[in-house]
């Protein structure tokens, strides 16, 4: 899960700065960035997934009312 890539990220951040380690800081900053990247794939998916049920929804929708339609 993103979230626990983003805390990962902030606790080597703090740990970097209290230390003074520059690359494990900078080894936080991207953990960091790949938990904000993780949320937004997930965000992304789950508006593709609305977006497919949307579609499916409105392709029953017409094929019912063709199907009625029909002598």
């Amino acid at each position: 899960m993103g979230i626990q890539d983003k805390i990962t990220g902030r606790i080597k951040q703090a740990a970097g700065d209290l230390t003074g380690d520059k690359e494990l800081r900078a080894k936080g900053i991207a953990e960091e960035r790949k938990g904000e990247a993780k949320e937004e794939l997930e965000r992304a998916r789950a508006e593709a997934d609305a977006k497919a049920d949307e579609v499916a929804n409105l392709e029953r929708t017409t094929a019912k009312r063709r199907a009625q339609s029909r002598p």
